[in-house]
C-alpha cells in the first residue's frame, strides 16, 4: 500500500475510534442559506471566558468526521469547539462539478458565502456564550486549509492565530498582516503538492519577519520566531494528503500561547 493511502487509513480509522458524544447541529441563516455546524460546549467549567476554535473540514468532508478526525474538543476541553458544514462547491483537482461539500478558497467566490457563515456563526457564540474575543482560533486541512489561509488573509484582526494544513497559499489571497501560523503537510501529498506547501511555508516566513535559524519543537516539528511576533511553526510529516492525529494537541499547544495581536 502506498504511504498516503496508509494516512487515510490511520485517519479513518481515528475518525471511528474517537470518543465523546457529538452534539446536535446548530443551523444559521446565512443570505437566506441555511448552514449548519456542530459546536462543542466546553466540558470543564470555568468562570473564565472560553476560547474558540473554528475547524474546517476537507473538500467532500462533512463535519462529523472532523470532529472526530480532528477531536478539538477532547485536546482542548476548555474550549468551544466548532465544526462548519460546507456547501457544494467545485474542486480544483477533482469534483470540478461541485457536487461534493468544501468551501470558497479566493475573496469573492460563490459571493463570499463563508466568509459570511464565520461572521454568522461568530456573532451566534457572542450572543449565547462568553467568550474571549482575544482566543479565537482557525484551522482546516485540506480545501478547509484554504479556507483557514482565506481567513488569515480576510480576518487577520478576528483571529489570534491559524493552523491550515495540505494546502498553499493561492495566487489572489494575499498576505495582508503578520499572524502566527502552523502550518502541517506531508511531504508525499500527491494532491496538495508540498513543493507548493513549501513555497507557502517560505512566503509566511518571509512575510512574518522569520528571517532566524529554525528551532526543534518535537517530532516533524519546526519553529520559526518572528520579528513581528507573528512565529512560523511546521508539523512536516513523511506521509501523503491526510490529517495526521498527533498534530491536534500540537495545534492546541500552539493556539494557547498566542493571543489576537493589536
Amino acid at each position: 500500500m502506498k504511504p498516503w493511502l496508509i494516512g487515510l487509513v490511520a485517519s479513518a480509522l481515528l475518525a471511528s475510534n474517537s470518543f465523546g458524544a457529538e452534539p446536535a447541529p446548530t443551523r444559521f441563516t446565512v443570505n437566506g442559506m441555511e448552514r449548519e455546524a456542530l459546536i462543542f460546549l466546553p466540558s470543564t467549567s470555568s468562570n473564565m471566558k472560553a476560547p474558540v476554535i473554528l475547524a474546517f473540514h476537507g473538500h467532500g468532508g462533512n463535519m462529523h468526521f472532523a470532529a472526530r478526525g480532528m477531536a478539538f474538543q477532547n485536546a482542548w476541553p476548555e474550549a468551544i469547539v466548532v465544526y462548519p458544514q460546507g456547501l457544494p462547491t467545485p474542486g480544483i483537482i477533482l469534483d470540478r462539478e461541485g457536487k461534493r461539500p468544501g468551501w470558497q478558497r479566493e475573496p469573492g467566490q460563490e459571493g463570499d458565502r463563508d466568509l459570511k457563515f464565520v461572521d454568522a456563526i461568530l456573532a451566534t457564540l457572542r450572543e449565547k456564550h462568553s467568550i474571549d474575543e482575544n482566543r479565537i482560533y482557525a484551522t482546516g486541512f485540506s480545501n478547509g486549509g484554504l479556507f483557514t489561509y482565506l481567513l488569515l488573509s480576510q480576518k487577520p484582526d478576528v483571529f489570534a492565530a491559524f493552523a491550515p494544513g495540505g494546502a498553499a497559499l493561492l495566487p489572489r489571497v494575499p498576505l495582508t498582516k503578520a499572524r502566527p501560523v502552523l502550518h502541517y503537510g506531508g511531504r508525499s501529498d500527491q494532491l496538495a503538492r508540498f513543493e507548493r506547501q513549501q513555497a507557502t511555508i517560505d512566503q509566511l516566513r518571509k512575510f512574518n519577519g522569520c528571517a532566524g535559524k529554525d528551532e526543534p519543537c518535537g517530532p516533524n516539528c519546526m519553529l520559526y520566531q518572528s520579528s513581528k511576533s507573528a512565529p512560523v511553526e511546521t508539523f512536516i510529516h513523511p506521509l501523503g494528503h491526510f490529517y495526521p492525529p498527533a498534530v491536534t494537541p500540537l495545534i492546541v499547544n500552539f493556539f494557547k500561547e498566542h493571543l489576537r495581536a493589536p
